[in-house]
Formats: C-alpha cells, sequence, structure tokens
C-alpha cells in the first residue's frame, strides 16, 4: 500500500515537472517569436477584434476583474492567507506562499526589464499602466498565487477539487482576458505570463510537496519495497 502511494505521488511530481517543461518551451517560443516582431500583425488582429466587443457594462466589469488581478490585492489575500495558516500552524504552506509570491512578481519585473517591449497602443485606453509590456504581470502573478491557492483548497476539499480546479481556472483567464480588453497587453504577453506563472507555480508545489513528504517521513524519502 506504501509502495503504491508513493508511486502515484512520484507519478503526479513527474507530470509537474513536464507540465513546468513544456511551459519554459512554450515562454521560450514566444519571447523568440516576440523579440523577432514576428507576432505583431497576429497580436493587433486580436485585440482590434476583442475591441468590437467594447460596451460601458463590460468595461465596468472588465475593470472589476482586472483589479481583482492587481500585485497590491493579490499581496493583500496572501498576507491574510499566510497570516490564518501561520495561525492553524501550518508554516510551511505559509512560507511557499509567501516565496510563491514574491517570486512571482520579482521574476515578472525582471522579465519585463530583459524584454522592454512596448504596451499597446490601438485606442484610447480607459486605464493607466506604467512599466513594460511582456510578459503581463496579471496574467503571471494571477496564475501562481491563485494557481497556489486553488491547490491548498483542493488538498483541504478534496471532495470539491474540481470545482475549485474549474474555478480557478476561470478566474485566471478572466483575468487575462480583462488585460486585453482594456487594451493594455497583446496576447501574446498574456500566453507568455501565463507560461511564466506555471513554471514557477510548479516549482513552488514541488517542492513544497517534496519538504513535506520528507518531514512525514521523519527527515528522509520514502522508498518503495
Amino acid at each position: 500500500m506504501r509502495s503504491r502511494i508513493f508511486s502515484l505521488i512520484f507519478s503526479i511530481r513527474l507530470l509537474g515537472l513536464l507540465l513546468s517543461a513544456l511551459a519554459l518551451w512554450v515562454f521560450a517560443q514566444i519571447a523568440d517569436e516576440v523579440l523577432e516582431q514576428e507576432t505583431q500583425r497576429f497580436d493587433e488582429n486580436i485585440l482590434l477584434a476583442i475591441r468590437k466587443l467594447h460596451t460601458p457594462l463590460g468595461d465596468r466589469i472588465m475593470l472589476g476583474i482586472t483589479f481583482i488581478g492587481e500585485p497590491v490585492f493579490l499581496l493583500l489575500i496572501c498576507l491574510v492567507l499566510a497570516t490564518w495558516l501561520l495561525y492553524y500552524h501550518r508554516h510551511s504552506q505559509a512560507t511557499t506562499l509567501g516565496i510563491a509570491a514574491v517570486g512571482a512578481i520579482g521574476l515578472n519585473y525582471l522579465l519585463k526589464l530583459i524584454f522592454g517591449r512596448t504596451r499597446p497602443a490601438l485606442w484610447n485606453r480607459i486605464v493607466d499602466v506604467g512599466q513594460y509590456s511582456f510578459p503581463s504581470g496579471h496574467a503571471m502573478i494571477s496564475l501562481v498565487i491563485y494557481g497556489f491557492i486553488g491547490y491548498l483548497l483542493a488538498k483541504q476539499f478534496r471532495r470539491w477539487r474540481g470545482w475549485i480546479f474549474a474555478f480557478t481556472v476561470i478566474l485566471i483567464v478572466a483575468i487575462g482576458f480583462s488585460r486585453l480588453y482594456l487594451g493594455v497587453h497583446w496576447p501574446t504577453d498574456v500566453a507568455a505570463g501565463y507560461a511564466a506563472g506555471i513554471v514557477w507555480l510548479m516549482t513552488c508545489i514541488l517542492s513544497l510537496e517534496l519538504w513535506q513528504t520528507y518531514r512525514s517521513s521523519g527527515g528522509h524519502f520514502p522508498h518503495s519495497r
């Protein structure tokens, strides 16, 4: 029984590593195309198509959705959740959540400086934005933080993990779409943000899983017999 559990855990972690490798490859491919400016026509066509969907009500909805993807708002959520985790002595989860959040923000800022891509200017925007465009911070950081929160909730409420996963995905996708709707990011910015976010999220989750396995096994990793 123990060997079966260990094999299942190993398989899940292997899938996580493969997903991270795929996401890293996707990010590299997008970054290469962006640097060579081969995505410009594609990006512009997508944004102009989305522009036709604009309505006053849609504007208000998208402003609300993009707000819950703001890094400051996400950090506030992390602070509240980390405090709750520490209160219940779940120190490794609280620590990993903090590392995931700070790491995602720092990595995104570094990537923006490296690529230095200008933001779209296809119409008069209704939001003020700064910094560079690639990759999307809202897409990357929200995927990492909401993804990690979804992971914690799915472990806590296994019966509802399907619904938790679905809601988490919908929320993250909505935040990314709101950035396109508002005209502050190119589609490839959002796609690259998701790819980079997956790599960092899986790194954080796998490191937490390995640490918890190490702790639960009394300071050594279990082995099958």
